[in-house]
């Protein structure tokens, strides 16, 4: 399946005098500024989603059109369905125990529109101050006027789940674990 933006190149093509993959990619030309100040708020608003719980304007980033691909649900097609997702991703245990989603760092790279970084996904504080997460690398393309057109999540799911194992062990141990958690090790952790 090729997704918008992306044509099949019968070998390897260049784009913009470099190699980049067996696909060309078509993208319009914007500016390191215009992109730096997209990413600037794909990040402000991210940061208030986390913070407020409310996704639709993390969702109204996107154009109408979007296609988000994360490897563990699948690809989404459309701020319907992206919002559908995200709503019952962050409202169900573990997504509504993550507090933020700061980029560590990030790439852009000019000639394609994308930026590239890595994101943390940091739970809630157990009880002792520690921290617990994981982190992803996620690509978005920019589609122009403030909008992406695309994302995808790249990340082992394993590691989601032995740190948020490692999360309902140290809430368990410390008294804090909630029903939801409590759920979860016994599904996926066992008695350890």
């Amino acid at each position: 399946m090729f997704f918008v933006g992306y044509t099949r190149a019968a070998k390897l093509s260049t784009n913009h005098g470099r190699t980049c993959s067996s696909f060309r990619v078509n993208s319009p030309q914007f500016s390191r500024s215009e992109l730096a100040d997209a990413f600037a708020k794909f990040e402000a608003t991210v940061d208030a989603a986390a913070q407020s719980h409310d996704w639709d304007a993390w969702v109204q980033h996107y154009t109408p059109d979007v296609v988000y691909i994360e490897h563990a649900a699948g690809t989404m097609h459309g701020r319907d369905e992206v919002r559908e997702w995200i709503g019952r991703t962050m409202g169900s245990f573990p997504g509504s125990h993550m507090v933020a989603f700061p980029s560590l760092w990030s790439v852009i790279d000019e000639p394609t529109g994308r930026v590239i970084m890595q994101l943390d996904n940091p739970m809630r504080d157990p009880g002792d101050g520690t921290v617990i997460g994981e982190t992803n690398i996620s690509i978005i393309t920019y589609a122009g006027d403030g909008l992406w057109r695309q994302q995808e999540d790249i990340y082992n799911p394993l590691r989601f789940v032995q740190a948020t194992l490692k999360w309902c062990r140290k809430a368990a141990e410390l008294g804090t674990l909630d029903e939801d958690g409590a759920r979860f090790l016994e599904q996926y952790g066992g008695a350890q």
